[in-house]
């Protein structure tokens, strides 16, 4: 295990010059449940952390002599970029709200802070941490896809590709009953295996936008046939969040949009794209709820997810395989499901079910959602689910209005 990763489970650092203020927000955390160290100033808290002290939260004073509060929160981030900081000040201003967005603190809390607040602010970090540390370890079970493409002819190859476009479906449900579908694109040109490849070929080219408003297009013209009460998840590439086609509330996709789920993988960085915030607030205002893709395959850092605050969360495939025979999958999985769930407040599917053994495994952890082959494989139409019905008694079986819940939610 990482030296990051030996975290105490309520490990917080409070840092404030004024005793009065430091020794009361200490008070508030110890009584939230948290693991309290103090220091008064910005620079004893870079010495230890310089010196390996490890924290799930830093709480800071803004304003302090010397060093003060961004500054820590820039050299803190240098040192372990998913540490979450939290920043305090009685003193706002535009400069500093935005030097801590531009170095990602987790939140910016203007004084008077209440109890409830500070408490619910660093509970949610400390969750998040956690979460970020486990999808670092989920990051070391994943096997990357490492394929490339020469670039010959790609250009040619992408436009038959594009003409050759079309959507599969694969149902996602709850123990009992059918919650959505997965689209997934395809293509009938062979030179591209995959989508994996398909939109490496669009990065490579520029033509990743082009590529997404086809797939939202298809999306839109096929979700009439979709069961009345389903959801359709649709992927999005971290560059389709600045095509501003996505935004437009007379889009076809758009008018779908309550019954849509916005998948961004992990895969790929949020770093190219501003405000990613206001961009994800303008999508659910027309209806969109977002998902994470490919959790814990990707980038672990806890940034882009703070950004994205999910409604849905998907663990990978990686994780899911064989998990009824491999106990350190197991532990990870049931670890991801309680943060998510219980601490996040996030709905979780699982991927890559193959077996019934994996099934009945993910049902014991508390899973609410499966997607894999044993329930279906992709399909051009929207089929039912091939499987269902638990086969333990032992089990909770989720009846189909647990999953009107779930698409409430």
């Amino acid at each position: 295990m990482r030296e990051s990763e030996q975290v105490g489970p309520e490990r917080v650092l409070v840092v404030d010059d004024d005793a009065a203020l430091r020794a009361a927000q200490s008070r508030i955390l110890t009584a939230a449940g948290f693991n309290v160290q103090a220091c008064e100033s910005a620079e004893e808290a870079m010495t230890r952390l310089r010196q390996g002290e490890r924290f799930l939260v830093i709480v800071t004073d803004l304003c302090m002599p010397g060093m003060d509060g961004i500054d820590l929160l820039a050299l803190a981030r240098q040192l372990d970029p998913e540490l979450p900081v939290v920043i305090v000040t009685g003193r706002p201003s535009l400069r500093t709200t935005i030097a801590a967005v531009e170095h990602h603190s987790f939140r910016y809390l203007v004084k008077p802070v209440t109890s409830l607040m500070l408490g619910e602010t660093v509970s949610a970090a400390a969750s998040t941490h956690r979460l970020a540390i486990l999808k670092r370890r989920a990051l070391e079970i994943c096997e990357n896809d490492g394929w490339r493409t020469d670039a010959g002819s790609l250009t040619e190859r992408f436009d038959s590709a594009m003409q050759q476009l079309f959507m599969m479906y694969q149902p996602i449900v709850t123990p009992a009953a059918c919650f959505g579908f997965e689209a997934l694109v395809r293509t009938g040109e062979g030179a591209f295996r995959g989508p994996d490849q398909l939109f490496s070929a669009a990065e490579r080219l520029g033509r990743v936008q082009e590529l997404g408003r086809a797939i939202r297009a298809r999306v839109s013209a096929d979700i009439a046939k979709a069961p009345a009460d389903s959801v359709v998840f649709v992927n999005l590439h971290s560059n389709d969040l600045t095509d501003g086609e996505l935004y437009t509330p007379g889009s076809a996709l758009s008018a779908h949009a309550s019954r849509v789920v916005l998948e961004i993988t992990e895969r790929k960085s949020l770093d190219g794209v501003a405000d990613v915030r206001s961009r994800l607030a303008e999508l659910r205002k027309l209806g969109y709820r977002i998902a994470v893709d490919d959790l814990g395959a990707g980038y672990a850092g806890l940034s882009c997810f703070n950004q994205l605050e999910p409604e849905l969360v998907k663990l990978d495939m990686s994780l899911i395989r064989d998990i009824d025979t491999e106990p350190r999958k197991r532990a990870l999985v049931e670890s991801m499901i309680r943060v998510c769930m219980r601490d996040l407040g996030m709905q979780v599917v699982c991927e890559g079910v193959e077996t019934a053994e994996e099934r009945e495994v993910l049902i014991t952890l508390g899973a609410p959602l499966l997607q894999g082959y044993l329930f279906g494989r992709p399909a051009r139409d929207f089929l039912p689910p091939r499987e269902l019905v638990l086969h333990s008694e032992q089990r909770l079986i989720a009846s189909p209005s647990d999953a009107a819940g779930i698409r409430s939610a």
